[in-house]
């Protein structure tokens, strides 16, 4: 391949390239972008134990609705840097017009994914069900030589990915075992629950979109509102259908705003943007520290000390990241 390589447009992906192909700039600042969308996604279980009033579908779809609106204020910012260019303005509309396709795997992605994971929620243990979730970073990891052609699968990559999947299920599993846990989170269970199904099909669903975005024409990140808009509809629509109504309070809206600016919304776009920049390993092994920012935040919610299984837990995460390091060298 030549050296010089081409730039795209700002917010705009660039294909698919070999892993080593990119400079090692781009790898930090992809691995910057994916740890602060996993940040926020950390959030995402003290803010819904604070708003756990508010039905799912509701919960979600004004949440995907508020973040949303980042997608409307990138496109503003990109215009405002464009504007002694029309060329250039003219540009980032046209990305904004997404093909179906396009549109349709972001759909796929952020509602599909919250649709399966809150109706396993349902029907089996909340801590196993969201185990069996947390395949989604193992499952980016394994698939994607099967989604990506030009990436191979080293046997390192796949004993990090086993290391992490593990050390999330400690962490997991480790904060339904403390002494404050409820019961049902910590009641392991009896048999096989069919909703461990729709669990797995949203792990599924997350790490296929994750890899297919790298698939499709690029687009710019700025059109990850249009999925959350469209998702965040549907979302209410299964409100309407499947769930009592609710009355919200003004802290409730206040709660949900954060939520959309945050996990439901600022995390998408940083993942999409490290998704354009990085290799998808690399991220995926990353991601395994979700579960674990998840639980401690749960943790000092409830003013209570990780347990030791959290602890190694922890250390097995940093250890699948280090291996997953070494694998790309």
């Amino acid at each position: 391949m030549a050296a010089a390589q081409h730039r795209p447009a700002p917010g705009v992906s660039e294909k698919a390239v070999p892993s080593g192909t990119l400079p090692s700039a781009s790898q930090r600042s992809a691995a910057l972008l994916a740890l602060g969308a996993i940040a926020l996604w950390g959030t995402l279980a003290p803010l819904g134990v604070a708003l756990r009033q508010v039905p799912p579908f509701l919960l979600t779809g004004l949440g995907l609705l508020a973040g949303s609106v980042l997608g409307l204020a990138l496109t503003g910012w990109q215009l405002l840097r464009s504007a002694p260019a029309s060329a250039a303005r003219g540009q980032a509309l046209r990305g904004l017009r997404l093909p179906a396709r396009t549109l349709a795997l972001g759909v796929y992605g952020l509602f599909g994914f919250h649709f399966l994971l809150f109706i396993a929620l349902r029907h089996a243990p909340p801590v196993q069900a969201n185990l069996v979730n947390y395949l989604w970073p193992l499952g980016m990891v394994l698939l994607a030589p099967v989604f990506l052609p030009h990436t191979r699968l080293r046997a390192l990559h796949v004993v990090a990915a086993l290391v992490g999947f593990a050390g999330a299920a400690l962490a997991i599993l480790g904060a339904a075992n403390t002494p404050g846990a409820d019961a049902s989170a910590a009641a392991l269970a009896g048999g096989l629950a069919w909703g461990y199904f729709p669990a797995a099909a949203s792990a599924f669903v997350w790490a296929s979109y994750s890899l297919l975005c790298q698939r499709v024409a690029p687009f710019p990140t700025a059109a990850i509102g249009l999925f959350g808009l469209v998702s965040g509809l549907l979302s209410l629509l299964c409100h309407v259908l499947l769930e009592p109504s609710a009355a919200l309070s003004g802290k409730d809206l206040l709660l949900i705003a954060l939520l959309g600016l945050g996990p439901l919304g600022g995390a998408f776009y940083l993942w999409d943007a490290a998704l354009k920049r990085g290799d998808a390993r690399q991220i995926g092994l990353l991601s395994f520290l979700t579960p674990l920012l998840s639980t401690l935040a749960l943790l000092w919610l409830r003013a209570e000390w990780p347990s030791v299984s959290v602890g190694l837990g922890a250390a097995l995460i940093v250890a699948a990241a280090w291996l997953g390091a070494r694998a790309a060298t």
